[in-house]
């Protein structure tokens, strides 16, 4: 029973990681942690094995539909994997409680503004009908997010995806399959370090990417034919309940008397 409720956890990440390009983590690792009381340092691990899983699973049909910005996914990259290696090295020194607070009100925001925005938008159906513009704003913003990854252990795609969309004048679609591209590249180098130190569970793992790879094959079709103001509204959702659970993280490190 328990393979199977691992399995179910996997499709829906799998599912959500796939159609809004935030690679399923933000969600794979609560309901790891509360649902099936597993210990962190073998979730995060596990997690991360099912974003590499879930970027491959989608990113080939993202590609052969035309979706995916490879230029802009490879540059946007880059300065992530930069900004994770500063925030690694800064986050002895900066107030994690205080980062998560910052974070949990700007996904907050931004999480308001596509729910409140009314107006539809006309979109380019593919990456090849659209130029993006901002380079400076999406890289440093590509920067920041991979920094807020490191300090916090969240992926960069709730960043990246309202980035590239408001930011740089990139189409949703476009913007969440090329976030899918990216959050696997960033995965993979993380959940190396992991294996690395013995802390990937595959026993754990196994049921979780086998329901990662449906839920992401099944994301990937629905996300080509659902309309992009439906991927807004149920992005946004998602948003909040990031926002809600760094604004809990960063409540509860700075206030603890009030949270217990």
């Amino acid at each position: 029973m328990t393979v199977l409720l691992l399995m179910a956890a996997g499709v829906l990440a799998g599912g959500l990681g796939a159609l809004l390009g935030i690679g399923g983590g933000i969600v794979l690792v609560p309901v790891l942690v509360l649902g099936f009381g597993i210990p962190l340092e073998q979730a995060v691990p596990a997690s991360l094995m099912c974003v590499v899983a879930n970027s491959c699973a989608a990113a080939a049909s993202y590609v052969e539909n035309k979706l995916s910005d490879l230029r802009l996914g490879l540059t946007l990259e880059l300065a992530t994997v930069m900004g994770a290696i500063v925030g690694g090295l800064v986050a002895a020194f900066v107030a994690e409680a205080m980062v998560a607070v910052v974070f949990g009100l700007f996904t907050l925001f931004v999480a308001l503004q596509m729910l409140l925005m009314r107006r539809p938008v006309q979109e380019p159906a593919t990456a090849a009908n659209y130029e993006p513009g901002n380079y400076p704003l999406g890289i440093s913003g590509s920067f920041v997010a991979g920094g807020l990854s490191a300090l916090l252990g969240v992926g960069g795609g709730p960043l990246k995806v309202p980035l590239m969309t408001y930011g740089m004048r990139v189409p949703f679609k476009v913007a969440s399959a090329t976030s899918n591209l990216m959050v696997g590249v960033t995965g993979a180098a993380s959940v190396a370090a992991y294996a690395w130190r013995g802390q990937l569970n595959l026993g754990l793992v196994a049921p979780l990417v086998v329901g990662v790879l449906g839920g992401a094959s099944v994301g990937s079709k629905l996300m080509l034919r659902t309309p992009t103001a439906v991927l807004k509204k149920l992005f946004a959702a998602v948003l909040l309940i990031v926002a809600g659970q760094m604004l809990w993280k960063g409540g509860e490190g700075l206030w603890p008397s009030v949270w217990k």
